[in-house]
């Protein structure tokens, strides 16, 4: 059974997207899991009346025995200072969210709000596993071949070299427990497959990623990211900081109408169009998950619709049934013995 909080009031659609999304993945997921809606209540079930007069989602509303309205009076805007909003808004939706999980009366938290705040409230509220220095967005992304995890996607502007080999030990766990990659493939993003090429970052990275205990294949460019593979074989994780894996984040999200814009002009059946680039939508996977923090903690796109938020909820279930977090609380902590012995590091 899984309990999932969903910070009802974040996002540029809140609170209808969220509610919305909230009853759609219901009626998808097992009877045995339950959604904690966190917000304003009588907002919250403002809506769920109307959606239940709403043609389209009528049907879903049946779920709504399966929600569990929680209050939180406040809320964080996206245009608020992350650091300012979580110490000045402790009775927010993603404070309160938060603070369920850490108190054991919730699984995951899921949140289409302030991406800063919520990185920020994570790392106060469920805190770090022990041995990480900061924590990393891991996103998904479609290629030719399978999709890869990309990390940082954005949590992370500037990072140390050590910093980076945290990541791609963390995303060969993710890589493991939600791709169901077996000994996953690490490459590290840079400007070019040689280990010389790259910022002074980058290149002492490599070195470190050579001598980790993971299938480091090297240096990866941008255009291996699309094709899934590079000239040394296919890859899973793909390691930067969260400037650059957010740059390619956002072009990434940007291809599909711009193809699909291209197609359209060309007399191309929209509908095959549609097939053809869903994979690109960002909105297929829903939530990208905060590892290294203490919990689970899915980060959304602001921009979410109920599809996406639905999604998102998804991916939290599956953290939780996979146990993701617990694997890599054991894993660091094996790695951090591992280290203070003097022996190689897995």
């Amino acid at each position: 059974m899984a309990r999932i909080a969903l910070d009802a009031m974040g996002g540029d659609f809140a609170p209808r997207a969220t509610v919305a999304g909230a009853l759609l993945a219901l009626s998808e997921l097992d009877p045995a899991h339950s959604i904690q809606l966190v917000g304003q209540t009588a907002v919250i079930n403002g809506e769920l009346d109307a959606l239940a007069r709403d043609s389209e989602f009528a049907s879903v509303t049946a779920q709504r025995n399966r929600l569990d309205v929680i209050e939180a009076a406040e809320t964080i805007a996206m245009t608020d200072k992350p650091a300012a909003a979580v110490r000045g808004k402790p009775n927010s939706s993603m404070l309160v969210g938060l603070r369920l999980q850490a108190d054991g009366e919730s699984d995951a938290f899921v949140s289409a709000g302030n991406t800063g705040a919520q990185m920020a409230a994570s790392m106060l509220v469920l805190r770090l596993h022990a041995g990480l220095k900061r924590p990393a967005i891991a996103t998904v992304f479609p290629t030719a071949r399978k999709p890869v995890v990309v990390l940082d996607s954005g949590a992370n502007v500037d990072c140390s070299p050590d910093e980076l080999a945290q990541f791609a030990r963390l995303g060969v766990m993710y890589a493991e427990d939600i791709l169901g990659r077996d000994n996953p493939a690490v490459g590290l993003l840079s400007i070019g497959e040689e280990a010389e090429k790259g910022n002074a970052v980058v290149k002492e990275a490599h070195q470190l990623l050579q001598s980790a205990g993971i299938n480091f294949v090297g240096n990866v460019e941008g255009r291996d990211l699309p094709a899934g593979a590079c000239d040394r074989g296919p890859i899973d994780v793909v390691v930067c900081d969260g400037f650059v894996g957010n740059v390619v984040l956002k072009f990434y999200e940007a291809i599909a109408p711009f193809i699909i814009r291209l197609l359209k002009d060309s007399g191309l059946d929209e509908r095959t169009m549609m097939k053809a680039l869903k994979q690109l939508d960002y909105s297929e996977h829903g939530g990208a998950p905060l590892l290294g923090v203490n919990g689970v903690s899915i980060i959304s796109h602001g921009k979410s619709s109920p599809r996406a938020i639905k999604n998102a909820i998804k991916v939290a279930v599956q953290a939780i049934e996979t146990r993701m977090d617990e694997h890599i609380g054991r894993r660091l902590q094996e790695g951090v013995s591992a280290a203070a012995e003097g022996k190689p590091v897995s």
